[in-house]
């Protein structure tokens, strides 16, 4: 009788021609190559922005007030005098920050339930999908400002929010990746030696299931950092003097005829990198087509 072991060096999670494939597949496509660049040049702006920051992101000069791009200030300054290319840098980071983080407790959350109900199947698979229709019968960004309300404003509690509003989406795109799987050849022969429900998943249903969920976290990132700016210039997120794009449109409002600068270096920010994680997604999208694969 096979060991698992055997059964999984007989069925290989994923071949390595596969891997170079999905590689020539995204190289190809050029519109996922250059948001995949725009991408590395912000995380690489968040991470280091202590260093590459002209300026603290805090410091007001109030006679350098609504100052227009120049050689000093290179995207001109805010109401505080505040340089507003180093607060958006730093702005950066916390947008990121709050993308990745709600990201990550929407799949914790929902991929734990897809995993559950796709594979169990039964009762259970209607208890979650009836929790997962309730959810999505409410607006995304309306339940999250709705979370932001009850909790109160401040970044922590927008992590929160958006990622309890993005459960719906990864609960159902990992039960629906599972529901495939689990009819497969390796599945039932895991389960004919013996193997535990746990290590059957562990080992043959999340890794196979990965691809549809690699493409949903782009696509949820992009969405994440939307949502989170616009709570923010509604107020609900971060909170002065806390450099985040959001709030950085919000404080700019009133500048908006006679300081142009400060709200459009803050929304090009936005705009390039929803746009880059957009991007990103449609070619993970295409490369990890099965069809594709497959042809290749």
């Amino acid at each position: 009788m096979a060991t698992d072991r055997e059964l999984t060096a007989t069925v290989p999670v994923r071949s390595a021609p596969k891997r170079r494939s999905l590689g020539r597949l995204l190289t190809r496509n050029m519109r996922s190559v250059i948001g995949a660049l725009v991408l590395v040049l912000i995380f690489a702006s968040a991470i280091f922005a202590d260093w590459l920051a002209p300026y603290p992101p805090n410091r007001q000069n109030l006679r350098n007030r609504l100052q227009p791009p120049s050689a000093e200030h290179i995207l001109g300054t805010d109401n505080f005098g505040r340089d507003v290319l180093s607060r958006i840098i730093h702005g950066g980071r916390v947008s990121l920050s709050i993308g990745f983080i709600s990201v990550g407790i929407a799949l914790a959350i929902g991929g734990l339930m897809g995993l559950l109900a796709g594979f169990y199947g039964g009762t259970l698979d209607s208890v979650i999908s009836g929790i997962v229709d309730v959810l999505l019968a409410l607006p995304a960004f309306l339940l999250a400002l709705a979370i932001v309300a009850a909790l109160g404003p401040s970044i922590v509690n927008v992590m929160i929010a958006v990622g309890i509003a993005n459960i719906p989406s990864f609960a159902r795109i990992v039960r629906s990746a599972v529901l495939t799987v689990r009819e497969m050849e390796y599945v039932a022969a895991a389960h004919a030696i013996g193997s535990r429900d746990g290590r059957v998943m562990a080992r043959h249903v999340i890794p196979n299931a990965l691809g549809p969920v690699i493409v949903q976290v782009s696509l949820s990132l992009a969405g994440a950092i939307l949502a989170a700016a616009g709570l923010s210039f509604l107020g609900m997120g971060a909170q002065p003097p806390t450099a985040e794009w959001g709030s950085m449109l919000n404080a700019a409002r009133p500048y908006i005829r006679d300081a142009q600068w400060t709200v459009t270096f803050p929304g090009l920010a936005i705009v390039v990198t929803v746009l880059a994680l957009n991007l990103v997604g449609d070619g993970l999208r295409d490369a990890l087509d099965p069809r594709r694969l497959q042809a290749e």
